[in-house]
């Protein structure tokens, strides 16, 4: 029975991709993606400016409309290959809320709907069973319990960081009530952001909240600002890091000096905003968008004649490294990010995570637009 143990892990950490490859047609040698379709509410000019006659909902502020330059910045030393090259795009104005979502008001949506989140279901074994080699026996009932991933510090130095499972734990009994395992609690933290939440849970509160997650370009106009072509959301100063947001200081993953007052997640608000009126869009926890994640992306929108207006992300997804992977796209780092790691509190930093799973250093945030606001 225990040679089932790791299977059942590798499974969970790799985010249960195969029930999601029913869902999606991949084709394993495909490299490069077909742009998803443009936004139905494209309007004929792009919306800059606040509308007089809508009021800004309470906890969120308006994101001025226009053209910027999304991507990696020539300067950034730690950029990626998907976030390359920088290429000009469009969105029209909308309304972002100035944080996470908290515990507490993730909270007040599970008590009015009764919703359960998917680490707090139960495993269907009958399901699970058609992603294992035949003839895989079941596993004792103690083992197939509902939970998710928590972050484990290791005790020494990690030579090979590509192998993330050496700090990151399946623990039965980790939820969003129980983000650090079943002993741990969000009680005194309300102000903290929720993790431990899938992509499925973040689109469940959208919809009891009356509004939706942002798409990738969204995000990255929302934590950009007004700086232009910089690496962080106050420019290129990373001796600005500890006061400015919560990452990972020390030798990851082993000691964190808490530089910056935390070591894992901290209340919302804890550091400044950017010059938008947003807090942390940088580390603190990664955040779900809408658009799906292909590692070619920006280069396919990059060669595209016409300007990304609105961009919804591509139609497909596809991760070079796990051509079946089902991922959407997750933005903006997370308290275990750090320089010699990942160092994703950049604004183009982006990372594929898979929708049906959640971990503690992912939460959300969310967006309205007019159009949305006036249907009520």
């Amino acid at each position: 029975m225990k040679f089932l143990l790791p299977i059942l892990f590798a499974l969970l950490l790799l985010n249960t991709q195969c029930k999601e490859q029913k869902k999606e047609e991949l084709i394993k040698e495909e490299t490069k993606v077909v742009l998803a379709t443009p936004d139905k509410e494209v309007l004929n000019e792009i919306s800059v400016e606040q509308p007089a006659d809508i009021e800004v909902p309470k906890g969120m502020v308006w994101i001025p409309g226009g053209t910027f330059n999304q991507g990696a910045v020539p300067q950034d030393k730690m950029a990626m290959d998907h976030e390359k090259p920088m290429h000009e795009v469009q969105v029209d104005g909308f309304f972002m809320d100035i944080t996470e979502v908290t515990n507490a008001q993730f909270a007040k949506f599970v008590k009015e709907t009764g919703y359960i989140t998917v680490a707090e279901r139960a495993i269907d074994w009958e399901e699970m069973k058609t992603q294992l080699p035949e003839g895989t026996p079941k596993p004792h009932d103690t083992i197939l319990q509902p939970g998710s991933l928590i972050f484990k510090k290791t005790k020494s130095s990690v030579p090979n960081l590509y192998d993330f499972s050496q700090w990151w734990e399946w623990k039965i009994g980790a939820d969003w009530k129980h983000p650090n395992g079943p002993k741990s609690s969000i009680q005194g933290k309300d102000k903290e952001p929720v993790v431990q939440v899938s992509y499925e849970d973040a689109m469940a509160y959208c919809a009891w909240a009356g509004r939706r997650l942002p798409t990738e370009a969204e995000w990255e106009r929302a934590s950009r600002g007004y700086q232009e072509k910089t690496i962080y959301f106050w420019g290129d100063d990373l001796s600005k890091l500890a006061t400015m947001a919560n990452t990972w200081e020390g030798e990851f993953p082993v000691t964190n000096s808490k530089l910056d007052g935390f070591e894992r997640r901290a209340a919302v608000m804890s550091y400044p905003a950017n010059n938008f009126g947003l807090y942390d869009m940088a580390g603190n926890v990664w955040e779900w968008t809408s658009d799906w994640y292909s590692a070619n992306y920006f280069k396919d929108v990059a060669n595209n004649v016409a300007l990304a207006r609105n961009p919804q992300g591509p139609a497909k997804t596809y991760n070079p490294n796990n051509p079946y992977a089902i991922e959407k796209v997750i933005k903006g780092g997370s308290f275990l990010c750090s320089a010699s790691y990942c160092a994703s509190y950049r604004i183009s930093s982006r990372m594929g995570s898979s929708p049906d799973s959640g971990a503690e250093h992912v939460g959300f945030r969310t967006v309205a637009t007019p159009k949305m606001l006036t249907k009520k």
